[in-house]
């Protein structure tokens, strides 16, 4: 485990050019992490940022559901590590953990082509154990205030146990369909209103699903669907008379 570094992402790009092969880089700091669309992603000290760097041949499929495999591992491990697991943690689609409505983790996929037409995947993950930022346009939680004694490489030995099973299940994109199964029982927000940002505009409606490709489905006022395969969600996941803004 890494002390302080730039990007854990990028240190694993980094190595996969250098030809290091499939495996974790993990650090407790990270001063120039990143999340979806260029934002930040703020990895303070005391807190877990790792990244699975992953070879795949030239004809896998689906490689975009490994950030469904990791979506589902991280919810897992946290859910084994919590002293009182509640029913309010739980997946944000596409890519984030939210524990009562506030951002817990994030996950963030980058890729490069790899030799004789394969794919370097570095499958980032980071976890707000002790502490969660300050400052930022949603709100954010740590698992320190959620009653979690325990420090990052213990989570880090959680997420990385539940990662090698799910990513086993996952078989090179053969069990995508039994991953996205396991993604959506942990799923955020279904059957709530839901307004996603998309490269077309906004589009509202109801959460209505998830479906095969790993794409959400919004109903529409009209009865008509609209499957989104990129964007911005903002919904409420608490009950009505706890409602607020959970948009990351």
């Amino acid at each position: 485990m890494f002390g302080t570094v730039g990007s854990t992402n990028e240190i694993a790009l980094d190595a996969a050019g250098q030809g290091a092969r499939e495996g974790w880089f993990v650090s407790r700091e990270q001063t120039a992490g990143r999340g979806r669309r260029g934002r930040a992603w703020q990895t303070e000290a005391g807190n877990l940022a790792a990244t699975f760097l992953c070879r795949l041949p030239a004809r896998t499929r689906g490689a975009e559901s490994l950030g469904f495999v990791a979506g589902v591992a991280l919810v897992e491990a946290l859910l084994d590590l919590l002293p009182v697991p509640g029913t309010d943690l739980g997946l944000k689609w596409p890519n984030d953990v939210l524990a009562a409505g506030k951002k817990l983790a994030g996950i963030l996929l980058e890729a490069r082509s790899g030799p004789d037409g394969g794919m370097v995947v570095a499958v980032g993950i980071g976890v707000n154990v002790v502490s969660a930022p300050e400052g930022l346009p949603y709100p954010a939680a740590c698992l320190k205030e959620m009653g979690l004694e325990a420090d990052a490489g213990d989570v880090f030995r959680a997420l990385s146990g539940r990662w090698a099973i799910n990513l086993q299940l996952w078989d090179g994109g053969a069990g995508s369909a039994a991953i996205l199964e396991k993604w959506r029982s942990h799923a955020l927000g279904l059957g709530r209103p839901v307004s996603v940002e998309t490269p077309r505009g906004r589009i509202s409606g109801v959460l209505a699903g998830i479906d095969e490709r790993g794409h959400i489905v919004i109903g529409m006022d009209n009865g008509h669907q609209e499957v989104v395969s990129a964007g911005d969600v903002q919904f409420s996941v608490l009950p009505v008379s706890h409602q607020h803004d959970a948009s990351a």
